[in-house]
C-alpha cells in the first residue's frame, strides 16, 4: 500500500485532530512510499529500528517517537544515529501518543482492560484521557496483583491492603500518577498506571485508594501491537511486533 494512504487511514481512525499532544502524532520519518512490512514497538529505540532493518521492514510504528515538546531540537548524538538509521535505510517513523493510549479499540487503555477483565464505564481527567470502570469478577488486591503479574509477565508494585476487595477501578497505561487523586475521586477501590512517585503513595495509605503501578513500558505494549494487527487484516500487510525489555 501507499504510504499516504497509510498515513490518512491512521490519523482518521486514531482521530489525531482533537489531541493536544507533546509531540507530532502521525508520520515522523518519511521512508520508501511502498509499504508491505510494518513492525510495531513501544518506542523508537535503536534496538527497535536494528530489528526493523534486520527484517528488511520499510515501515516502524510506535507509541513513543521522537521531536518532544522541550527538548533539545539539535540532530546530534543519540537523536543523529537513530534519525540515521531510519533515513538511511529508507524506513518510516509513524508514531501516536495520546491518540493511542485514548482509541476505545486498539488503545492502550483499552488493551489492558482486555487483558486484565475490567469493564470500562467511562473516562475522566485531561482530554479524558483515563478509564474507570469494573472487575468483571472482584478479587482482593493480593489477587489482583497476582493477575497483572501472570498476565503482564511484570511484577507489580501495589501500595494498599492486601484483603482489600477491589470491585471499582480507574486506570490509564504509562507516567499517569499525577491522575490519582482525580481516580480517588471517582471513588473506585483501586487505581493502576504504568509509574509512581513519592507523593502517591502516601495519597494511597491516606486515602484507602490502593495504587497499582505495573510498569509503563508493561501496560503499553497492547495498543500498538492490536493496531498493528488490524493493519495487517486490513490491507494485507505483514506485522512483526518485537517488545523492546524495558523494566520501566
Amino acid at each position: 500500500m501507499h504510504r499516504n494512504v497509510l498515513e490518512n487511514y491512521l490519523n482518521q481512525l486514531l482521530e489525531i485532530s482533537r489531541f493536544e499532544d507533546y509531540c507530532p502524532n502521525g508520520l515522523q520519518v518519511e521512508g520508501r512510499e511502498n509499504i508491505q512490512q510494518i513492525i510495531t514497538g513501544v518506542t523508537a529505540s535503536r534496538a527497535l529500528l536494528e530489528a526493523a532493518v534486520i527484517k528488511r521492514a520499510d515501515t516502524v510504528l510506535v507509541h513513543h517517537g521522537y521531536f518532544w515538546r522541550g527538548e533539545d531540537a539539535r540532530i546530534t548524538g543519540m537523536k543523529a544515529r537513530r534519525l540515521e538509521m531510519l533515513i538511511t535505510n529508507k524506513i518510516n517513523l509513524f508514531a501516536y501518543h495520546l491518540p493511542l493510549d485514548y482509541h476505545c479499540v486498539f488503545g492502550n487503555n483499552a488493551q489492558l482492560a482486555k487483558k486484565l477483565e475490567f469493564v470500562e464505564t467511562g473516562r475522566f481527567g485531561g482530554q479524558d484521557i483515563v478509564a474507570h470502570g469494573e472487575l468483571v469478577t472482584p478479587m482482593p488486591l493480593s489477587t489482583l496483583g497476582e493477575k497483572i503479574l501472570r498476565v503482564l509477565e511484570r511484577e507489580p508494585l501495589v501500595i494498599g491492603n492486601p484483603e482489600q476487595t477491589i470491585r471499582r477501578i480507574a486506570w490509564c497505561t504509562g507516567a499517569a500518577q499525577g491522575y490519582f487523586e482525580a481516580a480517588i475521586a471517582q471513588d473506585v477501590d483501586a487505581y493502576l498506571t504504568g509509574e509512581i512517585s513519592e507523593q502517591t503513595v502516601h495519597a494511597a495509605r491516606e486515602s484507602g485508594v490502593a495504587l497499582i503501578a505495573a510498569g509503563h513500558h508493561a501496560t503499553e505494549r497492547y495498543g500498538v501491537q492490536a493496531l498493528g494487527d488490524h493493519l495487517s487484516e486490513k490491507f494485507a500487510i505483514q506485522h512483526h511486533f518485537i517488545d523492546i525489555d524495558n523494566p520501566v
